[in-house]
C-alpha cells in the first residue's frame, strides 16, 4: 500500500501500453514537424496569374512588368480576352486572372482612377490575399509614378513632388506577427491544442482500459488503493511525463520555427501545471464514461476540428456565437491557449492573464472532484 509501489504499478501500466506511448511521444514529436511543414515558407509566393491586357499601351505593359516583379505574383500566361482567361483559370493552371481595362493609360494620365479587375478562388484566403497584395503594391506604385509625373509637368520640383504625391503616408509595423506568416499566426495555439488532445487521449486510454477490467469484475491494483492516492499519483506522473514535452514545444520547436518567445520560464510553468492537471482530470472523467478504451481516441479526435474553430484564435471571439463561446470555456485548452498566446507571443504580464490562470485552477478543482467521485463509485460496485 506504499506510494512507491503504486508509482511502479502506474508507470508499468503507462509504459507497457503501446497505444499510450505512441499517442504521447509519437503524436507530440510527429506533429511538431508534420503540422508546420506545409507552411514553412510562411506566405505563398510566385502565385501564377493570367493577364488580359485590353489597353496594350506602354503604361499597361509597364504595369504587367511591375506585377510580375512582385514576390507574390508570376504572370504565367496572357490571354486575348476574358473568356479565354476564364478557361485557363477554370483549368486550374493559374490561381487568378488580371484584367487591365481599355483606355487604362489615358485615364491614368488624365488623373482618373482606372479599375483593375482580378478574379480568383477566395476559399484559399492566404493565396488570394497574397495575390491581391501584389496587385495592390504594383498598382499603387504605378499610380504614384503617374501622379509625380503630372506634378513635375505642372512645374513642381521633382524632389518635392516625390515627397508630396500622397497626403498620407502609412508606416505599418506588425506587432504580434512580425513575419505576417502562417506559422506565427496559428502554430503556437495549435501546439497547445496538440498537447491537450494527446494528453487527454493518453489518460482516457489508461482509464478506459481499467474501466473495462472493472466492468468485467476483475480486481486491479487501482482498486486496492485509496481513490485519492491513485488520482494524485496518476496526475503527478502524467505531469512529469508531459513537462519535457511542453519544454520541447516552447523551447526547441519555437526556436526552430523562429516563433516569438517573450514569456519567462516561471510564468510559463505557472500556467502549464494547472493546464496539465485540468486535462488529466478531464481525461479521467472521459475514461470512466466510455465503455471501451479505443473510443477515447475517437471521441477526442472528433472534437479537435470544432475546438480549433471555437477556441478563438482562428476566428475572433466576437464572431463566434455566445453559446459556443460559453461551452468551450469548459475545455482546459481554451484558457490555456489564450494565456500562452498573451504571455509568449504578445509579451503580457502575468497579472494580465490572472483570470485565465484562475479559470484553469477552477477546472482542476471541478474535474478533480468529479473524477474522485467516479472513482469511488466504481470501487464500490
Amino acid at each position: 500500500m506504499s506510494w512507491r509501489a503504486l508509482c511502479k504499478f502506474e508507470l508499468n501500466a503507462i509504459f507497457t501500453n503501446p497505444s499510450i506511448l505512441f499517442t504521447v511521444f509519437g503524436g507530440v514529436l510527429i506533429y511538431s514537424f508534420l503540422y508546420p511543414l506545409p507552411y514553412s515558407q510562411q506566405l505563398p509566393r510566385e502565385q501564377q496569374v493570367v493577364v488580359v491586357n485590353l489597353d496594350n499601351s506602354q503604361i499597361s505593359r509597364e504595369l504587367e512588368r511591375m506585377v510580375d516583379a512582385t514576390p507574390q505574383i508570376q504572370l504565367a500566361a496572357r490571354a486575348p480576352g476574358i473568356e479565354q482567361a476564364k478557361e485557363i483559370l477554370n483549368a486550374g493552371t493559374v490561381e487568378g486572372l488580371l484584367v487591365i481595362p481599355e483606355h487604362f493609360s489615358r485615364d491614368l494620365l488624365l488623373g482618373k482612377s482606372p479599375t483593375l479587375a482580378y478574379a480568383g478562388d477566395a476559399a484559399y484566403f492566404l493565396v488570394y490575399g497574397s495575390v491581391v497584395e501584389g496587385l495592390t503594391t504594383a498598382g499603387g506604385t504605378l499610380g504614384a509614378k503617374a501622379k509625380v509625373s503630372r506634378m513635375v509637368m505642372s512645374g513642381e520640383n521633382m524632389a518635392l513632388a516625390s515627397e508630396q504625391y500622397s497626403p498620407i503616408k502609412l508606416s505599418m509595423q506588425p506587432v504580434f506577427n512580425p513575419t505576417m506568416g502562417y506559422i506565427n499566426y496559428v502554430v503556437p495555439a495549435v501546439f497547445v491544442l496538440i498537447l491537450h488532445q494527446t494528453l487527454l487521449i493518453a489518460v482516457a486510454l489508461l482509464e478506459g482500459g481499467q474501466n473495462e477490467y472493472a466492468r468485467q469484475g476483475k480486481n486491479g491494483y487501482w482498486r486496492q488503493y485509496p481513490v485519492l492516492k491513485v488520482a494524485l499519483v496518476r496526475a503527478c506522473l502524467f505531469v512529469l511525463i508531459y513537462l519535457p514535452l511542453v519544454m520541447y514545444y516552447f523551447g526547441f520547436s519555437f526556436s526552430f520555427y523562429q516563433i516569438n518567445q517573450l514569456a519567462t520560464i516561471p510564468d510559463l510553468l505557472a500556467v502549464t501545471v494547472p493546464f496539465l492537471l485540468a486535462v488529466i482530470f478531464m481525461g479521467m472523467i472521459i475514461g470512466q464514461l466510455i465503455p471501451r478504451r479505443e473510443l477515447a481516441t475517437v471521441v477526442v479526435l472528433l472534437s479537435s476540428i470544432p475546438l480549433i474553430f471555437s477556441v478563438g484564435f482562428i476566428w475572433p471571439v466576437s464572431a463566434i456565437p455566445a453559446p459556443i463561446t460559453a461551452l468551450v470555456q469548459l475545455v482546459p485548452a481554451t484558457p490555456a491557449i489564450h494565456a500562452f498566446l498573451r504571455l509568449n507571443q504578445m509579451g503580457a504580464d502575468f497579472e494580465q492573464i490572472i483570470h485565465l490562470w484562475g479559470q484553469l485552477w477552477l477546472q482542476v478543482a471541478a474535474y478533480g472532484g468529479i473524477a474522485l467521485l467516479m472513482y469511488r463509485n466504481r470501487n464500490t460496485q
